[in-house]
């Protein structure tokens, strides 16, 4: 029974000068952890970039969802026929017939037909103003538009057209709203993917960060593993101080991101009455996100925290076993 003393007594001496080499980090009220260290800023300035990065990717995604969602909306309401010049045919009279038609449709509010004037002026983007359109073949174009929430069958109208109104077409712009859904969800994949990857580099990032404080308070969990405290002990100490070194950086990130959103919109709607104000609006509507949208900036700054934390334990326990 006395053989293991000389032994325990060397153990506490070692500890005790360990205590003396490390009184800052084993007082009674410091943490295990120090966050306020060079170490500690650094990875919570990593964090607060990464956590703005994959805020502006979700924000972005959902501006696309709700222009595309009202883009779609608009096209899907509108049909439109078109009325080539026939030089055995009276274009009005086809045009006249062909509005008759429509009406007809049940789930159609208003069909209105452009002018032959109306029809050239169409064309000046493309071909440019001031020519002379009386040798050119211009079509006639009539707009339908449809009730809200209406999806009439516009089949007996085809054929109506193909039977009375030789030349016409009706294009209910069904390759359109394909091309803009897979538009939209490509762009939404590519804004998912982009969180999941910062989320996995802020992951990384902890992960070397731990093993360095780990690395530097080697003598502390000697220490301390000497007092009693257990492997759960000190990995729950580094979770605990982790998590809000990346709930710190994460808020930091999302708040930023937030107010560019609030400021972007708020230069879109300053510009709403130019021409490229008119165009960012016709791309990204009035460049606010709803409330989802907040939500989602909410959700990822949390799962940044939670992944910082979470991570960081993980590693403390993989640490440990290794150097045990």
């Amino acid at each position: 029974m006395s053989a293991p003393q000389p032994r325990l007594r060397k153990a506490a001496a070692t500890a005790e000068g360990q205590k003396r080499s490390l009184p800052a980090s084993l007082s009674r009220n410091a943490p295990l952890v120090p966050v306020d260290s060079a170490g500690g800023q650094a990875l919570a300035a990593v964090i607060a970039i990464l956590t703005f990065l994959a805020a502006l990717c979700a924000g972005g995604a959902e501006l696309v969802s709700a222009s595309s969602a009202q883009w779609r909306s608009e096209i899907a309401r509108e049909v439109t026929i078109q009325i080539r010049p026939n030089a055995q045919r009276a274009i009005d009279q086809d045009v006249d017939r062909a509005v008759t038609l429509a009406r007809q449709v049940p789930g159609v509010e208003q069909a209105q037909a452009f002018s032959k004037e109306e029809s050239e002026r169409l064309l000046e983007p493309w071909l440019g103003t001031g020519l002379d359109f009386k040798d050119l073949p211009v079509p006639r174009l009539i707009v339908i538009k449809l009730r809200e929430d209406a999806r009439p069958d516009f089949s007996g109208l085809r054929q109506s057209l193909q039977r009375e109104v030789p030349g016409a077409t009706l294009d209910d712009h069904a390759l359109w709203v394909s091309r803009l859904s897979t538009m939209a969800n490509t762009i939404i994949g590519i804004g998912v993917s982009l969180v999941v990857l910062v989320l996995v580099a802020a992951g990384l990032a902890v992960i070397f960060a731990t093993r360095g404080a780990m690395a530097g308070n080697r003598e502390v969990v000697e220490v301390l593993h000497f007092v009693g405290a257990n492997d759960d002990f000190i990995a729950k100490e580094f979770q605990r101080r982790f998590f809000r070194l990346g709930l710190r950086g994460s808020v930091i990130g999302a708040g930023a991101a937030l107010l560019l959103i609030l400021v972007l919109g708020f230069v879109a709607r300053s510009w709403r009455a130019s021409p490229t104000g008119d165009q960012i609006e016709a791309l990204f509507g009035a460049f606010i996100i709803s409330w989802s949208g907040y939500a989602v900036v909410i959700v990822i700054a949390l799962l940044v925290a939670l992944i910082t934390g979470i991570v960081s334990r993980l590693t403390v326990r993989r640490f440990l076993n290794e150097d045990g």
